[in-house]
């Protein structure tokens, strides 16, 4: 009986290493393919940037001290390409300063290492950052593929990244960086000053096309995701209502209930009793032909969807 067996080929993690110095390039070579990872080498800033540009690396090393363009000016060339942008970058210096550890964080820099270059330690901040990047890229493009008006802004109010969707409906309103600027980090510090609550929402100002954008979540690392909303497009309620025969109210429930609430939750919400929370249910449930909770959020949800991949 014959078995059939299947290879599979396991992509090695491929790093750019930026160092003056060829002895350095050469021992942090030697460390990293020991390790199983593909090595690329740049003598200074420049070289580096062409060859990120051509062969985007999972992960760059990159020396502060350089001749002509530094490591702090090549950590910001590299931030400032959306194509390499979310390539974490690890300082190696032999500065320990804390001004120039902040200000090689500031840059972009996802973390630093001192020199001389410990292997281990070394070994093991690459893979706590590579693991963080596949995460971060896995999820950046799963939001992309289901058509998601999302995007990332810092506690500042600098947009940090968004979705495809929300690109074209920025372009829509004819948002360049100059309104970024002028009003969206001014408008978005001031609404952050206020705390706002998950779901609260913030209509734009100063705009060729109404736009509103809805908090998300807060994150760790103090960004905030935010969903962008087209000002002529129906609410999440008003598209529930008309698309499945429902009440106002019950339409309001039922997009809380899309949303993992629960009855009491629900309740505070929309300043109402759980008991009448349980009532509308009863009224949603046979209008969708379901039976639970459950049934009626996926059924929610589908609209929801199919809206927003129209749009």
């Amino acid at each position: 009986m014959s078995r059939e067996i299947n290879y599979q080929i396991v992509r090695r993690d491929i790093v750019l290493v930026v160092d003056d110095s060829a002895d350095a390039l050469s021992l942090i070579n030697d460390i990293l393919e020991d390790a199983d990872m593909d090595v690329l080498v740049a003598l200074d800033g420049k070289a580096a940037l062409t060859i990120a540009q051509r062969i985007q690396p999972d992960i760059i090393l990159l020396d502060a001290l350089m001749p002509n363009m530094d490591g702090f000016s090549t950590c910001e060339a590299l931030k400032a390409d959306p194509q390499l942008a979310r390539i974490p970058v690890i300082f190696m210096t032999g500065l320990t300063e804390s001004v120039d550890i902040i200000r090689g964080l500031n840059a972009g820099g996802v973390d630093y290492l001192t020199k001389p270059i410990n292997p281990n330690e070394l070994l093991a901040r690459m893979k706590v950052h590579l693991g963080n990047a596949k995460l971060t890229h896995s999820a950046q493009s799963a939001l992309d593929s289901t058509g998601q008006h999302l995007l990332t802004v810092s506690a500042g109010g600098e947009l940090l990244w968004a979705t495809p969707q929300s690109y074209a409906l920025l372009a829509r309103a004819r948002v360049d960086e100059l309104w970024q600027q002028q009003y969206l980090a001014v408008q978005l510090t001031g609404w952050f000053a206020h705390k706002p609550q998950l779901e609260q929402q913030l209509s734009l100002v100063n705009l060729a096309y109404p736009l509103s954008l809805k908090l998300i979540s807060y994150q760790q690392s103090g960004d905030v995701v935010l969903r962008l909303i087209d000002g002529h497009r129906p609410t999440d309620e008003q598209q529930l209502q008309s698309s499945l025969g429902l009440t106002a109210r019950e339409s309001q429930v039922l997009h809380w209930i899309a949303q993992g609430k629960t009855n009491r939750e629900i309740a505070q919400i929309l300043e109402m009793s759980p008991r009448t929370v349980n009532k509308h249910l009863e009224q949603i449930f046979p209008k969708l032909a379901v039976d639970n909770r459950t049934a009626a959020a996926a059924v929610a949800l589908r609209v929801l969807v199919s809206q927003e991949q129209s749009t």
